[in-house]
Order: C-alpha cells, then structure tokens, then sequence
C-alpha cells in the first residue's frame, strides 16, 4: 500500500512540478505540444512494442477490444438519456467528453512502472477504445443529435493508421499472432525511451493544466464530471462483482475512472464547444482520476 500510495504522490508530484515551471514562465503550453508530439510518435509507440514483444495472444485478451467497442457505446447512450434536455451543443459536449477512454496518456504512464502485467489487457482495451474513439463515437453522437449521420469509412480508418500508437499495435498484435519475436537489441534499445513515458507524460499533464473557467460554464463541467464519474463508479461497482481473475476485473475498474480524452475535446471544440471550457475539464479530469485510480488499487488491491 505505502508503495502505491508514494508512486501515485510520484505522479502528482511531476504534474505540478510541470505546472510550477509554466506559472513561473521558465516553459509555456507550447512546451507541451512539443512534449505531446514527442510522446505521440515515440515513447507511447516504444511502450507498445516493449510490451508486446513477448505477449502470448489469446482469446481473453482479444476480448478486451470488443469490451472496450461496447462499453463506449453503452456510455455515449446512458449519457444520451441523462442529458436529453440539454441542447445540441451541451450535449455533444458531454457525449463526448464524458464517454470514451485515455489510455495513452494517462492509463499507461500510471499503471506500467508497477503493474506491467495489465498492459497486455489495455493495449487491447485501447484497440477498442481508439476505432470508437477514431470515429466510432463521432458517428453515433450525429445520430443521437440528429446531425449529419453519414460515415465516411475511408477517412476513419486512414484516421487510425495515421497514429503511431495504433499503427504499433496492429503491427505487433500481427507479429504475435503468429509468434514472430523481435531481436532482443530492438526491445534492449526501445526500453529507455518506454520507461521516459511515464515521466513525459505527467509533466506534459502539468503543463497543459488550465485553472480557469468562467462562472457561467460552471455547471456543464459539473454536469460533465458527475457523468463521466458517476457512470465510471457504477461500473467500478459491477466489475468488481464478477467472478473473473483480478487482474482483469482491476483492469476494467481503472478504466472506467480514467480522465478525458483527448479525441473528445477535439471532437467537442470542433462541434463549437468553447476551448476554455473544454481545456479546463480535461484538466481537471486529470487531477480527479488520479486518486480515483488510485483508490481503485488500494482497495482491489495490486494483483500478483
């Protein structure tokens, strides 16, 4: 418990070390970007294939991506009735902020220094996750507010390929498929840059952390969160119910408490939701689902 309890404090410790360095004016936002494009293209990509390099594909596994696929559904839709007399805008605001999960960013860096066994499980988890949130989401969100529905297949999935981090795991999951293994000197070579994600990752958080919201968009980020939480801790609640092995049924409880992501505030900004607002829920979503996660292993306890 005391190590989890320091490596979460660890985390939080980096966010607000990068949020000191911007307040002070030694790094701005736009040092954020870079460290975005640096951790876009390659630590995030180097974890992928560190992990996989020696991954044993199964059914139990490949599993994960439809949970993953059925689970945002089932979000964007219970979001839909929970916010039905909202207007257009508000509500493409919450179906996408409010569904849909951050892996990369935020899941990976938390959990890989200490619990590297789950990674397998979230990388399938975030093949899922990204062809809805790719697109997937974006096509039901227009049906559910009655705008343009049309699916452009082509555009989503060139979308896909255009990440590095997918792309990695379409590569690796076809490598291990059939039990192709990497040179030794490739995963020796890759470690290094793997291990910087997590230190990348969090001080990027902190960089990009936004304080302010004006007082008239208070209660939307407060609709936001008591969406995306509420429904995240009734399913923390249902998984941990299962009959299923730990390590899994801790897998899927952090998923459902991790903070918004990325594809939906471009989704919502480019529905016209305001950057101001949009920025400060991703912010803070951050600050919130780190003791969430937290939390979630101190009382499930970290699989052996």
């Amino acid at each position: 418990m005391s190590s989890l309890l320091i490596h979460a404090f660890g985390l939080l410790a980096i966010i607000i070390l990068g949020f000191f360095l911007k307040r002070v004016g030694i790094l701005t936002k736009a040092d954020g970007n870079t460290l975005s494009i640096v951790i876009v293209n390659v630590t995030l990509p180097a974890v992928i294939i560190v992990n996989f390099a020696s991954m044993i594909i199964t059914g139990g596994l490949l599993l994960f991506i439809v949970i993953a696929l059925f689970w945002t559904i089932i979000q964007l839709f219970l979001v839909k009735i929970f916010s039905k007399k909202e207007s257009a805008l508000q509500q493409q605001f919450f179906l996408y902020c409010a569904s849909g999960f951050n892996i990369g960013n935020f899941a990976l860096p938390f959990i890989q220094s200490f619990l590297p066994a789950a990674i397998p499980f979230i990388s399938m988890f975030d093949l899922g996750n990204s062809l809805m949130l790719a697109g997937g989401t974006k096509v039901v969100t227009n049906q559910i507010v009655k705008k343009d529905s049309s699916i452009n297949i082509s555009k989503i999935i060139r979308q896909l390929f255009l990440s590095p981090a997918f792309s990695c795991y379409i590569l690796m999951l076809i490598l291990r498929s059939f039990s192709i293994d990497l040179p030794n000197v490739v995963t020796t070579i890759l470690q290094p840059v793997a291990d910087a994600n997590i230190f990348l990752s969090m001080f990027m958080i902190g960089l990009y952390l936004d304080l302010y919201l004006p007082a008239k968009d208070r209660r939307d980020v407060l609709k936001l969160f008591s969406l995306r939480y509420g429904i995240g801790l009734v399913f923390v609640l249902l998984f941990a119910q299962l009959p299923i092995p730990s390590l899994q049924k801790v897998v899927l409880c952090l998923m459902a408490v991790t903070p918004v992501p990325l594809f939906g505030v471009i989704h919502s900004v480019d529905a016209g939701v305001k950057a101001e607002t949009v920025g400060f829920s991703s912010s803070i979503s951050f600050l919130i689902s780190l003791p969430l996660m937290t939390i979630v292993l101190l009382v499930l306890g970290i699989p052996i």
